[in-house]
């Protein structure tokens, strides 16, 4: 019988079920598809079929695959694992456990407890604790983890000054009922608290604009310490502020060096316990969001996804689930953290929409300071308007037009579009990594002037396999100059930000108060004639590739003719001088 587990060469190995997946995919058994995914699970090629969209569709077609084939015996599903409340003796005293508490915690800063307790049995899923947070009438409860050697810890994101009073609550009674106080000074410098949804885009819980011009690095936190450390050397001068990467590992093309740890304790040859968890591995990431944080960039953390050879994206329910928590209780302490639930959620085969709904829950639940969240697709949308979705992480829905349907989006969703994957920078053999830089920054302008936001990737070949896009080091693309240039004018607009507005056909405009950008993209006239908005404008001719400004002499009201140069990539800036 087979299953959203079985491998697409297994179904094309028997007659019958070979011939459902041709009444749905027509010739699949001759074309690319049967080398490329023959190891890959028939749950991931649902979303290559546009029939399967039909939920009503999709059940017949496992029906009808159900009751073909040889019977497959499944190891069954480890079951939940709830904390012992009996995890220690009568005769430990409560509240017995020493905690050490933060010396100066600042506000938008994590703020840790640190526990010296039990060490016997399976401390991850044995003893669960939590403390509960008090000041001036908020009241923020926050989960706790196991550390490693007897060290347990509370770790929250204080979001204002002055006296938290605290008191824990756990399963083991030494850790049960302890008392304290932390005393919250201001701000770091440059601090600026998590990232808020603002309408359409984004502000910092003080109010400081954030345009979230982001890159993506899957596994860079999975590369030697060298190669992270020259990731992070790039950073420091690039123009990004949000950079995507994932807690597991990846294999895939260009990735096929194997870590030297992993979130749980094991080894591919050997499998993995994914009853513990390695405290040493999440330090090592801690590490790295926290210099993330001091370069003032996000870190947009991939819970799941697709690529895997470790087992790691098909755990079984449980597994998920502590895992999840885990991670959420550990990391959501953190500022500049933001969740995002799957790459590619689509091709995820062990999950369904109830699975992503179940670990979004656990998600809101376990980050009272409430960081951003989204799921990323391959081909199908997930529903956008589901309440704990913050704002859309979309993928390219065509080879070519993707950031043209950012105000489409919003409209449709009415949160803020983050286009976290147009297609990369790069030179290899697909079609999604061999991009120009001067296409890629044309899909930077298209999706900034409709009020949404592009995400940069670069995936040059190189003898070493180190491409931006998964390991990190080093730039080599054209297009971060361009990005950066973008991110200067968005600057300068009032607010910082710009909204679509009616456009003519060929010319998307995106404003703000007093203020209109429009962009030609591709198009080279060698003039144009606006109508301007009532009042006294000045216009500047703006180059997008050369990264110049040509201020177009004097003032101007009314209909106006504009002289251009007859080359690509152009766009015209208007500011209102006058009334």
């Amino acid at each position: 019988m087979f299953d959203r587990r079985s491998t697409f060469g297994e179904a094309l190995a028997d007659p019958e079920a070979r011939a459902i997946l041709e009444d749905y995919l027509p010739g699949a058994a001759e074309s690319p598809l049967a080398t490329q995914f023959r190891d890959g699970h028939l749950g991931s090629l649902l979303a290559l079929v546009p029939a399967l969209a039909d939920p009503a569709e999709r059940e017949r077609f496992w029906t009808r695959l159900a009751v073909v084939g040889p019977d497959l015996v499944r190891p069954a599903e480890a079951p939940a694992i709830a904390a012992d409340p009996a995890y220690e003796s009568s005769d430990v005293p409560v509240g017995s456990a020493r905690v050490t508490l933060p010396e100066s915690p600042t506000r938008w800063s994590p703020v840790e407890l640190s526990f010296d307790g039990p060490a016997h049995g399976n401390f991850f899923i044995d003893v669960d604790l939590a403390a509960v947070f008090t000041r001036a009438g908020e009241r923020i409860r926050m989960g706790g983890f196991y550390d490693g050697d007897g060290r347990y810890a509370v770790r929250f994101l204080p979001d204002a000054e002055g006296d938290w009073s605290f008191v824990t609550e756990s399963t083991a009674r030494s850790l049960d009922g302890i008392t304290g106080t932390v005393h919250v000074g201001p701000p770091r410098p440059g601090a600026h608290g998590p990232v808020r949804v603002d309408g359409f885009h984004f502000r910092h819980a003080d109010g400081t604009r954030h345009r979230p011009l982001g890159t993506t690095a899957y596994a860079w936190t999975h590369q030697d310490e060298a190669l992270q450390g020259q990731t992070l050397a790039t950073l420091a001068t690039a123009p990004f502020v949000k950079l995507r990467f994932c807690i597991f590992p990846k294999s895939y093309q260009y990735n096929s060096n194997e870590p030297d740890d992993f979130p749980f304790p094991g080894s591919l040859a050997e499998g993995f316990d994914t009853t513990r968890f390695d405290p040493a591995h999440f330090r090592r990431l801690e590490r790295r969001i926290a210099e993330l944080d001091a370069l003032g960039i996000q870190a947009d953390l991939i819970l799941f996804h697709a690529y895997d050879r470790w087992g790691f994206a098909d755990l079984g329910t449980a597994a998920d689930d502590r895992y999840v928590r885990y991670v959420v209780r550990r990391l959501s302490g953190f500022p500049n953290i933001w969740w995002s639930m799957a790459n590619e959620y689509d091709l995820v085969w062990s999950k369904d929409e109830a699975d992503w709904e179940r670990l979004a829950g656990i998600v809101t639940e376990e980050d009272p300071a409430g960081h951003l969240r989204s799921i990323h697709n391959c081909i199908p949308f997930y529903d956008h308007a589901r309440p704990w979705i913050t704002h859309v992480s979309a993928q390219r829905i065509d080879l070519y037009k993707t950031a043209e349907n950012v105000d489409e989006w919003r409209r449709r969703w009415g949160k803020p579009v983050v286009v976290d994957e147009c297609a990369y920078e790069g030179d290899i053999d697909q079609g999604w990594g061999n991009i120009s830089g001067q296409e890629l920054t044309r899909r930077f302008w298209e999706g900034a002037v409709r009020g949404g936001y592009v995400g940069h990737g670069e995936t040059y070949l190189r003898d070493d396999e180190v491409l931006w896009w998964s390991k990190g080091g080093v730039l080599h693309g054209s297009s971060p100059a361009r990005i950066a240039f973008l991110e200067k004018v968005l600057a300068d607009a009032p607010g910082g930000v710009l909204d679509p507005v009616h456009s003519e056909f060929d010319l998307p405009v995106g404003a703000a108060d007093g203020y209109r950008l429009a962009y030609f993209g591709f198009g080279r006239p060698r003039f144009r004639r606006l109508v301007l908005p009532e009042g006294e404008w000045r216009i500047d001719v703006l180059d997008t590739w050369q990264m110049t400004i040509d201020p177009v002499p004097g003032t101007h009201r009314g209909e106006t003719r504009v002289e251009l140069p007859g080359r690509e990539f152009m766009a015209l800036r208007m500011i209102r001088v006058g009334p």
